[in-house]
Parts: structure tokens; C-alpha cells; sequence
């Protein structure tokens, strides 16, 4: 009895050390907004936790420098070892947008980055009737106040694409059928050669044969099936 005693007591007795020891790890998230990075580090830091300061942004309300939010919130319980993340005030905006649309993408981005403000992402749609690589639109707008960030979203036109179509196939067709189909679909007849004569049935005498409307389509290029842009040029072999 008194060794089963024994063993009870020093396993309550590490339970309990245990349930200390774990307890002893967790703290609570201080209050740093408003602090220096200096002062949160050493704020944090005290308690076995870590800093990073990832964004900055505008504030006319917390000075330049000074801590202006925290991920936890002050009072979250955390294990020591966790990061508080932190934005940091750039104080109130000083500095005037510009108005960057109707210019190429590498010309608004220099104008933006030498104000000392940073592109934050860039955009790309086609819009009929416009010249590629051209700023359609600018977000925060030119000559904005009471920005948040210092970075600037661009949205850049892109070229038009060209129309593309799957050839078809002209193969036992009439010449002049086919060729006025493609005309009409805004396509452009190329070269028509008459089949070697053999293919034909001809003789070697008299002249040659020449293509006719009648003619009867053997081969064309591009082949059906292929892709090709409109105003393509379309060649035939006929018999």
C-alpha cells in the first residue's frame, strides 16, 4: 500500500508540474500600438515573443515611425515563440498621386516609384478601340487624399487578339464555289495548281490544263482543321 502510495503521489505531483509548465508558456499579447519599433521589440521580447513589422501606411492619427496595429490584439493569450505581427505609420500622406493613365505601363511605374510610392499590382484586360500597353485606370486616383498605403494598382490595356478559325474542309468541291465562301468569310484565295497529269488522266499532248470554276478541289493548305487568323491565305491543288 505505502509504494502504490507512492507512485499516486509522484504522478500528481508530475501532473501538476506538468500543468504548470505548460501554463508558464502561454502570456498575453501586450498593447504596443503607438510604441517605436525599438520599444514593441523590447515590449514583445520580455515576454518570449517576436516582432515583425510587415506593412506601412498612412496615419493622421499615430506619428510617423509609431506602431499603428498588432495581430494579435493586446490581452490574446499566445505560446511564447509566437509573432506579433505590426503595421507601421508613415504618418499623415505628404504625397500627391499622380495622374499616370493614357501612359505606357514602364512610364507610369517610373513616375510612380519616383514619388516614393510603390505599384501595388497590375491588371491587364483587352478593350476594343484602345492602343496596347496604355494605363486605362489608376487605383488610388490622381490627386487622391486620405490614402491608406503608398502603393498604386494599374490597370494596362493588352493588344487585341487576332480573330482565330478552324479551317474547312474544301476537298471535292467546285473551285469556284469554294473560293467565293472564302472571299466571303474573309479569307484570301491563293495560289491554284492543276494536279500532275498523271493524277488527271491527261496525255502528254496538247496544252496543259488550265484551273476552271469546275475545277475539282484534290488538296488544300492549310489543311482542315488547322487554326488559322482571318485574312489567311488559302491554296488548292485541282484536277
Amino acid at each position: 500500500m505505502l509504494a502504490l502510495l507512492l507512485v499516486v503521489v509522484a504522478l500528481v505531483s508530475a501532473l501538476v508540474a506538468m500543468r504548470f509548465a505548460i501554463h508558464g508558456q502561454v502570456v498575453q499579447v501586450p498593447a504596443i500600438v503607438g510604441m517605436t519599433p525599438v520599444d514593441a521589440e523590447r515590449a514583445v521580447s520580455a515576454l518570449g515573443l517576436q516582432l515583425e513589422i510587415e506593412r506601412q501606411y498612412y496615419s493622421p492619427r499615430i506619428p510617423e515611425g509609431r506602431v499603428m496595429i498588432q495581430i494579435p490584439e493586446p490581452g490574446t493569450k499566445v505560446r511564447r515563440g509566437w509573432q506579433v505581427r505590426v503595421a507601421q505609420s508613415m504618418g499623415t500622406q505628404r504625397v500627391v498621386i499622380p495622374d499616370v493613365t493614357r501612359q505606357s505601363e514602364r512610364a507610369a511605374e517610373w513616375n510612380i516609384l519616383r514619388r516614393g510610392l510603390d505599384v501595388a499590382s497590375v491588371a491587364m484586360m483587352q478593350l476594343p478601340g484602345t492602343p496596347a500597353d496604355q494605363v486605362l485606370a489608376q487605383s488610388p486616383p490622381a490627386n487622391a487624399s486620405g490614402v491608406a498605403a503608398p502603393r498604386t494598382s494599374l490597370l494596362v490595356s493588352l493588344a487585341p487578339s487576332a480573330d482565330v478559325y478552324l479551317m474547312p474542309s474544301f476537298v471535292g468541291q467546285p473551285l469556284g464555289t469554294s473560293s467565293r465562301t472564302l472571299q466571303d468569310a474573309g479569307f484570301r484565295l491563293g495560289n491554284v495548281s492543276m494536279a500532275p497529269e498523271s493524277e488527271n488522266g491527261a496525255t502528254a499532248s496538247g496544252p496543259p490544263p488550265q484551273p476552271s470554276p469546275a475545277s475539282t478541289i484534290l488538296t488544300q493548305t492549310p489543311s482542315a482543321g488547322q487554326k488559322v487568323a482571318l485574312g489567311a491565305v488559302v491554296n488548292f491543288t485541282v484536277r
